[in-house]
Protein backbone atom coordinates (compact mmCIF):
# COMPACT_ATOMS: atom_id res chain seq x y z
CA UNK A 1 0.00 0.00 0.00
CA UNK A 2 1.34 3.52 -1.50
CA UNK A 3 2.55 5.47 1.53
CA UNK A 4 0.77 8.65 2.46
CA UNK A 5 2.46 12.26 3.42
CA UNK A 6 0.60 11.90 6.95
CA UNK A 7 2.16 8.37 7.41
CA UNK A 8 5.53 10.08 7.71
CA UNK A 9 5.31 11.72 11.57
CA UNK A 10 8.06 12.22 13.47
CA UNK A 11 7.35 8.53 15.83
CA UNK A 12 7.84 6.20 13.64
CA UNK A 13 10.52 3.39 14.41
CA UNK A 14 13.53 2.43 12.64
CA UNK A 15 13.11 0.52 9.66
CA UNK A 16 12.43 0.66 6.15
CA UNK A 17 8.97 1.72 4.90
CA UNK A 18 7.49 0.72 0.62
CA UNK A 19 5.77 2.84 -1.21
CA UNK A 20 6.15 0.94 -4.15
CA UNK A 21 7.74 1.22 -7.31
CA UNK A 22 11.15 0.00 -5.22
CA UNK A 23 10.87 3.53 -3.62
CA UNK A 24 11.28 3.07 0.48
CA UNK A 25 11.22 5.78 3.50
CA UNK A 26 13.67 4.83 5.66
CA UNK A 27 14.00 5.41 9.69
CA UNK A 28 17.81 5.61 10.97
CA UNK A 29 17.69 4.28 14.49
CA UNK A 30 18.63 7.74 15.71
CA UNK A 31 15.81 9.21 13.82
CA UNK A 32 17.26 9.89 11.03
CA UNK A 33 14.93 10.00 7.80
CA UNK A 34 15.53 9.79 4.09
CA UNK A 35 14.61 8.22 0.69
CA UNK A 36 15.94 4.99 -0.78
CA UNK A 37 15.64 3.45 -4.33
CA UNK A 38 16.54 0.06 -3.42
CA UNK A 39 17.06 -2.57 -6.55
CA UNK A 40 19.65 -5.36 -7.62
CA UNK A 41 22.01 -4.27 -10.20
CA UNK A 42 23.11 -6.34 -13.24
CA UNK A 43 26.51 -4.72 -13.23
CA UNK A 44 27.61 -4.47 -9.95
CA UNK A 45 28.26 -8.10 -7.96
CA UNK A 46 28.04 -9.11 -4.76
CA UNK A 47 30.84 -11.94 -3.12
CA UNK A 48 28.71 -14.87 -4.32
CA UNK A 49 28.83 -13.31 -8.01
CA UNK A 50 25.39 -12.47 -8.53
CA UNK A 51 23.66 -9.10 -8.60
CA UNK A 52 23.70 -6.69 -5.65
CA UNK A 53 21.27 -5.34 -3.75
CA UNK A 54 21.92 -1.49 -4.07
CA UNK A 55 20.18 1.20 -1.80
CA UNK A 56 20.46 4.37 -3.93
CA UNK A 57 19.72 7.43 -2.18
CA UNK A 58 17.48 10.15 -3.00
CA UNK A 59 18.18 12.45 -0.70
CA UNK A 60 16.69 13.51 3.27
CA UNK A 61 13.23 14.05 4.29
CA UNK A 62 11.53 16.46 6.04
CA UNK A 63 11.81 15.43 10.09
CA UNK A 64 11.31 17.75 13.00
CA UNK A 65 10.22 20.78 10.74
CA UNK A 66 13.37 20.71 8.73
CA UNK A 67 13.32 20.53 5.23
CA UNK A 68 13.48 17.86 2.95
CA UNK A 69 12.81 15.98 0.13
CA UNK A 70 8.75 15.50 0.45
CA UNK A 71 6.81 12.41 -1.10
CA UNK A 72 6.43 13.89 -4.20
CA UNK A 73 9.65 14.59 -5.06
CA UNK A 74 10.95 10.80 -3.89
CA UNK A 75 8.70 9.14 -6.19
CA UNK A 76 9.42 11.40 -9.61
CA UNK A 77 13.21 11.04 -8.70
CA UNK A 78 12.47 7.09 -8.02
CA UNK A 79 10.74 7.21 -11.40
CA UNK A 80 13.75 8.58 -13.14
CA UNK A 81 15.57 5.44 -12.02
CA UNK A 82 13.19 3.05 -13.19
CA UNK A 83 13.58 4.24 -16.46
CA UNK A 84 17.42 4.24 -16.42
CA UNK A 85 16.81 0.54 -15.15
CA UNK A 86 14.10 -0.17 -17.82
CA UNK A 87 17.04 1.34 -20.43
CA UNK A 88 19.72 -1.46 -19.34
CA UNK A 89 21.93 1.40 -16.86
CA UNK A 90 22.28 1.09 -13.42
CA UNK A 91 21.25 4.35 -11.34
CA UNK A 92 24.09 4.05 -8.68
CA UNK A 93 26.76 4.32 -11.91
CA UNK A 94 24.38 7.13 -13.62
CA UNK A 95 24.64 8.47 -10.46
CA UNK A 96 28.08 8.76 -9.78
CA UNK A 97 29.26 9.81 -13.06
CA UNK A 98 27.11 12.55 -13.36
CA UNK A 99 28.87 13.83 -10.43
CA UNK A 100 32.19 13.19 -11.98
CA UNK A 101 30.90 15.15 -14.92
CA UNK A 102 29.61 17.90 -12.72
CA UNK A 103 32.91 18.37 -10.80
CA UNK A 104 34.80 18.40 -14.27
CA UNK A 105 32.50 21.37 -15.13
CA UNK A 106 32.92 23.44 -12.56
CA UNK A 107 36.65 22.39 -13.17
CA UNK A 108 36.41 23.45 -16.53
CA UNK A 109 34.39 26.65 -15.47
CA UNK A 110 37.23 27.53 -12.44
CA UNK A 111 39.94 27.13 -14.72
CA UNK A 112 38.13 29.51 -17.74
CA UNK A 113 38.15 32.28 -14.93
CA UNK A 114 41.76 31.48 -13.21
CA UNK A 115 44.02 33.74 -14.93
CA UNK A 116 47.96 33.40 -15.36
CA UNK A 117 48.34 36.10 -13.73
CA UNK A 118 46.06 35.16 -10.22
CA UNK A 119 47.30 32.05 -10.39
CA UNK A 120 51.21 33.40 -10.82
CA UNK A 121 50.92 35.50 -7.70
CA UNK A 122 48.95 32.28 -5.68
CA UNK A 123 51.47 30.08 -6.82
CA UNK A 124 54.68 32.15 -5.85
CA UNK A 125 52.61 33.27 -2.33
CA UNK A 126 52.54 29.19 -1.37
CA UNK A 127 56.00 28.45 -2.37
CA UNK A 128 57.56 31.17 0.19
CA UNK A 129 58.95 28.27 2.32
CA UNK A 130 60.74 26.80 -0.41
CA UNK A 131 62.60 30.25 -1.61
CA UNK A 132 65.58 30.44 0.26
CA UNK A 133 65.32 34.24 1.57
CA UNK A 134 63.09 37.31 0.27
CA UNK A 135 65.07 38.06 -2.42
CA UNK A 136 64.38 35.01 -4.43
CA UNK A 137 60.61 35.43 -3.95
CA UNK A 138 61.22 39.20 -4.94
CA UNK A 139 63.18 37.85 -8.02
CA UNK A 140 60.62 35.18 -8.91
CA UNK A 141 58.07 38.08 -8.86
CA UNK A 142 60.08 40.62 -10.66
CA UNK A 143 60.77 37.92 -13.80
CA UNK A 144 57.21 37.10 -13.95
CA UNK A 145 55.91 40.69 -13.94
CA UNK A 146 58.69 42.10 -16.10
CA UNK A 147 58.58 39.08 -19.09
CA UNK A 148 55.03 37.48 -18.41
CA UNK A 149 52.83 40.56 -18.56
CA UNK A 150 51.23 39.78 -21.90
CA UNK A 151 50.19 36.22 -20.14
CA UNK A 152 48.57 37.81 -16.76
CA UNK A 153 45.30 38.36 -18.22
CA UNK A 154 44.83 35.27 -20.26
CA UNK A 155 43.08 32.35 -18.57
CA UNK A 156 45.16 29.68 -17.41
CA UNK A 157 44.15 26.76 -19.45
CA UNK A 158 44.83 28.63 -22.74
CA UNK A 159 48.31 29.32 -22.11
CA UNK A 160 49.81 27.38 -25.45
CA UNK A 161 53.14 27.04 -27.50
CA UNK A 162 52.51 30.26 -29.31
CA UNK A 163 51.59 32.05 -26.16
CA UNK A 164 54.85 30.71 -24.25
CA UNK A 165 57.63 31.98 -27.54
CA UNK A 166 55.30 35.61 -27.52
CA UNK A 167 57.22 35.81 -24.11
CA UNK A 168 60.47 34.28 -24.70
CA UNK A 169 61.29 34.66 -28.87
CA UNK A 170 61.97 38.92 -27.94
CA UNK A 171 64.44 38.43 -25.02
CA UNK A 172 65.79 34.77 -26.10
CA UNK A 173 69.15 35.87 -27.46
CA UNK A 174 69.52 39.07 -26.20
CA UNK A 175 69.16 38.42 -22.40
CA UNK A 176 69.78 34.70 -22.78
CA UNK A 177 70.37 34.05 -19.15
CA UNK A 178 67.41 35.98 -18.46
CA UNK A 179 65.56 34.17 -21.03
CA UNK A 180 66.16 30.83 -19.61
CA UNK A 181 65.01 31.37 -16.38
CA UNK A 182 61.67 32.77 -17.53
CA UNK A 183 61.26 29.61 -19.36
CA UNK A 184 61.87 27.39 -16.34
CA UNK A 185 59.56 29.50 -14.03
CA UNK A 186 56.81 29.28 -16.86
CA UNK A 187 57.26 25.59 -17.27
CA UNK A 188 57.01 24.78 -13.17
CA UNK A 189 53.74 27.47 -12.83
CA UNK A 190 51.97 25.61 -15.98
CA UNK A 191 52.79 22.37 -14.30
CA UNK A 192 51.37 23.27 -11.43
CA UNK A 193 48.52 24.24 -12.71
CA UNK A 194 48.10 21.02 -14.31
CA UNK A 195 48.28 19.60 -11.02
CA UNK A 196 45.37 21.78 -9.68
CA UNK A 197 43.28 20.52 -12.32
CA UNK A 198 43.11 23.71 -14.17
CA UNK A 199 45.19 22.66 -17.17
CA UNK A 200 45.47 19.41 -19.01
CA UNK A 201 47.70 18.05 -21.81
CA UNK A 202 51.27 18.91 -22.22
CA UNK A 203 53.32 21.69 -20.92
CA UNK A 204 53.71 24.38 -23.89
CA UNK A 205 57.22 25.74 -21.37
CA UNK A 206 58.79 21.94 -21.64
CA UNK A 207 62.39 22.52 -23.44
CA UNK A 208 62.90 18.73 -24.40
CA UNK A 209 61.70 17.52 -27.69
CA UNK A 210 59.18 20.81 -27.58
CA UNK A 211 60.73 24.28 -27.49
CA UNK A 212 64.60 22.84 -28.01
CA UNK A 213 62.95 22.97 -31.58
CA UNK A 214 61.32 26.11 -31.91
CA UNK A 215 63.73 28.51 -30.17
CA UNK A 216 67.03 29.06 -32.23
CA UNK A 217 70.26 27.65 -31.15
CA UNK A 218 72.58 30.62 -28.76
CA UNK A 219 76.68 29.89 -28.91
CA UNK A 220 77.82 28.50 -25.86
CA UNK A 221 79.34 31.70 -24.71
CA UNK A 222 76.17 33.37 -24.40
CA UNK A 223 74.62 30.89 -21.92
CA UNK A 224 77.77 29.97 -19.96
CA UNK A 225 79.03 33.45 -19.69
CA UNK A 226 77.99 36.65 -18.30
CA UNK A 227 78.86 39.33 -20.49
CA UNK A 228 81.67 41.76 -18.80
CA UNK A 229 83.32 44.69 -19.59
CA UNK A 230 86.99 44.17 -19.75
CA UNK A 231 88.58 45.75 -16.61
CA UNK A 232 90.64 48.21 -18.13
CA UNK A 233 87.20 49.82 -19.31
CA UNK A 234 85.91 49.98 -15.72
CA UNK A 235 87.41 52.97 -14.31
CA UNK A 236 86.03 54.88 -17.43
CA UNK A 237 82.34 53.16 -16.41
CA UNK A 238 82.55 54.11 -12.93
CA UNK A 239 82.76 57.60 -13.87
CA UNK A 240 79.46 57.63 -15.69
CA UNK A 241 78.03 55.42 -13.32
CA UNK A 242 78.94 58.01 -10.38
CA UNK A 243 77.03 60.72 -12.37
CA UNK A 244 74.37 59.27 -11.94
CA UNK A 245 72.09 60.20 -8.78
CA UNK A 246 69.13 57.39 -8.58
CA UNK A 247 69.44 54.79 -5.91
CA UNK A 248 69.90 51.74 -7.90
CA UNK A 249 73.00 53.83 -9.47
CA UNK A 250 74.13 54.16 -5.99
CA UNK A 251 73.16 50.08 -5.45
CA UNK A 252 75.35 48.80 -8.31
CA UNK A 253 78.49 51.50 -7.67
CA UNK A 254 77.60 49.65 -4.18
CA UNK A 255 77.53 46.04 -5.79
CA UNK A 256 80.75 47.05 -7.69
CA UNK A 257 82.68 47.90 -4.71
CA UNK A 258 81.99 44.68 -2.78
CA UNK A 259 82.23 42.28 -5.75
CA UNK A 260 78.92 41.43 -4.64
CA UNK A 261 76.07 39.78 -6.18
CA UNK A 262 73.01 41.17 -7.27
CA UNK A 263 71.33 39.55 -4.85
CA UNK A 264 72.66 40.12 -1.86
CA UNK A 265 73.11 43.89 -2.47
CA UNK A 266 69.45 44.68 -3.26
CA UNK A 267 68.70 42.10 -0.47
CA UNK A 268 70.85 44.22 2.21
CA UNK A 269 69.37 45.36 5.45
CA UNK A 270 70.77 48.34 7.73
CA UNK A 271 70.73 45.91 10.65
CA UNK A 272 73.41 43.88 8.43
CA UNK A 273 75.96 47.14 8.22
CA UNK A 274 78.34 47.23 11.29
CA UNK A 275 79.39 50.86 10.49
CA UNK A 276 81.87 51.13 13.49
CA UNK A 277 83.65 47.72 12.15
CA UNK A 278 83.06 48.96 8.71
CA UNK A 279 81.99 45.69 7.84
CA UNK A 280 78.44 43.88 5.72
CA UNK A 281 77.79 40.93 8.01
CA UNK A 282 75.35 38.76 5.24
CA UNK A 283 73.38 35.97 7.07
CA UNK A 284 73.98 32.41 5.95
CA UNK A 285 70.82 32.48 4.83
CA UNK A 286 70.62 35.03 2.01
CA UNK A 287 73.99 33.42 0.83
CA UNK A 288 74.49 31.53 -2.44
CA UNK A 289 76.58 28.98 -0.33
CA UNK A 290 74.26 29.11 2.71
CA UNK A 291 77.16 30.05 4.52
CA UNK A 292 77.64 33.98 6.48
CA UNK A 293 79.56 36.06 4.47
CA UNK A 294 81.55 39.51 6.12
CA UNK A 295 82.33 41.94 3.20
CA UNK A 296 85.07 44.58 3.93
CA UNK A 297 83.51 48.19 3.70
CA UNK A 298 85.74 50.64 1.97
CA UNK A 299 85.54 54.48 2.41
CA UNK A 300 83.92 54.94 -1.16
CA UNK A 301 81.31 52.48 0.02
CA UNK A 302 81.10 54.24 3.24
CA UNK A 303 80.03 57.41 1.96
CA UNK A 304 77.26 56.03 -0.19
CA UNK A 305 75.77 54.71 2.81
CA UNK A 306 75.54 57.88 4.36
CA UNK A 307 74.11 59.25 1.60
CA UNK A 308 71.54 57.06 0.92
CA UNK A 309 70.81 57.11 4.99
CA UNK A 310 70.67 60.98 4.51
CA UNK A 311 67.48 60.23 1.57
CA UNK A 312 65.62 57.52 3.88
CA UNK A 313 64.72 57.52 7.02
CA UNK A 314 64.33 53.40 7.87
CA UNK A 315 64.56 50.98 10.60
CA UNK A 316 67.43 48.61 11.02
CA UNK A 317 65.39 45.95 9.29
CA UNK A 318 64.90 47.59 5.99
CA UNK A 319 66.61 47.32 2.76
CA UNK A 320 69.13 49.69 2.38
CA UNK A 321 68.30 50.99 -1.63
CA UNK A 322 64.22 51.36 -1.66
CA UNK A 323 63.01 51.77 -4.43
CA UNK A 324 61.11 55.28 -4.41
CA UNK A 325 57.70 54.22 -5.81
CA UNK A 326 56.92 51.12 -3.61
CA UNK A 327 59.08 52.12 -0.60
CA UNK A 328 60.38 48.20 -0.94
CA UNK A 329 63.87 46.97 -1.84
CA UNK A 330 65.02 47.32 -5.64
CA UNK A 331 64.00 44.74 -7.58
CA UNK A 332 66.14 42.15 -9.59
CA UNK A 333 66.29 44.23 -12.87
CA UNK A 334 66.89 47.81 -11.57
CA UNK A 335 70.77 47.10 -11.58
CA UNK A 336 70.41 45.52 -15.04
CA UNK A 337 68.52 48.67 -16.07
CA UNK A 338 70.94 51.06 -14.53
CA UNK A 339 73.75 49.13 -15.75
CA UNK A 340 72.61 49.18 -19.64
CA UNK A 341 71.66 52.76 -19.97
CA UNK A 342 75.32 52.89 -19.68
CA UNK A 343 76.39 49.77 -21.64
CA UNK A 344 74.30 47.92 -23.52
CA UNK A 345 75.01 43.94 -23.56
CA UNK A 346 76.46 43.84 -20.04
CA UNK A 347 75.47 42.31 -17.34
CA UNK A 348 75.89 43.00 -13.79
CA UNK A 349 77.38 39.26 -13.02
CA UNK A 350 79.44 40.63 -15.14
CA UNK A 351 81.17 42.89 -13.01
CA UNK A 352 82.21 40.02 -10.60
CA UNK A 353 84.45 38.78 -13.51
CA UNK A 354 86.42 42.04 -14.06
CA UNK A 355 86.96 42.28 -10.24
CA UNK A 356 88.50 38.64 -10.88
CA UNK A 357 90.11 39.06 -13.62
CA UNK A 358 91.79 42.61 -12.67
CA UNK A 359 92.72 40.84 -8.97
CA UNK A 360 94.36 38.07 -10.84
CA UNK A 361 96.23 39.43 -13.38
CA UNK A 362 97.39 43.41 -12.23
CA UNK A 363 97.83 42.39 -8.37
CA UNK A 364 100.17 40.19 -6.17
CA UNK A 365 96.96 39.08 -3.70
CA UNK A 366 96.56 35.07 -3.54
CA UNK A 367 94.14 33.67 -5.21
CA UNK A 368 92.54 32.54 -1.91
CA UNK A 369 91.76 35.70 -0.94
CA UNK A 370 90.19 36.80 -4.38
CA UNK A 371 87.96 33.75 -4.43
CA UNK A 372 86.90 34.66 -1.17
CA UNK A 373 86.10 37.96 -1.33
CA UNK A 374 83.61 36.66 -4.04
CA UNK A 375 82.01 34.17 -1.36
CA UNK A 376 83.45 31.43 -3.51
CA UNK A 377 84.36 29.14 -0.28
CA UNK A 378 84.86 25.18 -0.58
CA UNK A 379 85.68 22.76 1.58
CA UNK A 380 86.90 22.79 5.20
CA UNK A 381 90.22 24.02 5.41
CA UNK A 382 89.31 26.63 3.21
CA UNK A 383 86.04 28.01 5.27
CA UNK A 384 88.27 27.69 8.25
CA UNK A 385 91.49 29.92 6.59
CA UNK A 386 88.24 32.18 5.61
CA UNK A 387 87.12 32.50 9.30
CA UNK A 388 90.40 33.96 10.23
CA UNK A 389 90.81 37.59 11.01
CA UNK A 390 93.86 37.35 8.60
CA UNK A 391 91.81 36.43 5.95
CA UNK A 392 89.80 39.48 6.62
CA UNK A 393 92.41 41.48 6.30
CA UNK A 394 93.62 40.71 2.72
CA UNK A 395 89.58 41.01 1.84
CA UNK A 396 90.28 44.15 2.79
CA UNK A 397 93.61 45.28 1.45
CA UNK A 398 92.05 43.98 -2.34
CA UNK A 399 89.02 45.65 -1.96
CA UNK A 400 90.82 48.89 -1.69
CA UNK A 401 93.30 48.60 -4.33
CA UNK A 402 89.75 48.06 -6.31
CA UNK A 403 88.54 50.75 -5.31
CA UNK A 404 91.43 53.01 -5.88
CA UNK A 405 91.90 51.30 -9.56
CA UNK A 406 87.74 51.86 -10.36
CA UNK A 407 88.69 55.76 -8.80
CA UNK A 408 91.34 55.95 -11.36
CA UNK A 409 93.80 56.41 -8.64
CA UNK A 410 95.93 53.64 -10.07
CA UNK A 411 96.96 53.00 -13.52
CA UNK A 412 97.74 49.69 -14.99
Amino acid sequence: MPLRAEDLDDHLRPGRYADGGNLYFVVGRKGERRWAFVYKSRVLKNKAGTGKTVELGLGGAPYRAKEGVSLAEARRRAKAARRLLEDGKDPLIEKRAAAVAAVAVVKAEVAAATTFGGYCDAFVARKTEEFGNPVHRRQWESTMATYCAPLRTTAIQDIDTAAVLGVLEPIWTRIPETASRVRARLEKVLSAATVDGLRTGDNPARWVNHLEFKLSARKGSDVKNHAALGYADMPGFMVELRKLTSVSARALEFAILTAARTGETIGATWSEIDVKQRLWIIPADRMKASKEHRVPLTERVIEILQDIRKISKTKPTDYVFQSSASGRGLSNMALLQCLRGIRAGVTTHGMRSAFRDWAGDQTKHDQETIEFSLAHVKGDKAEAAYRRGTALDKRRALLVDWESYLAGRVTL
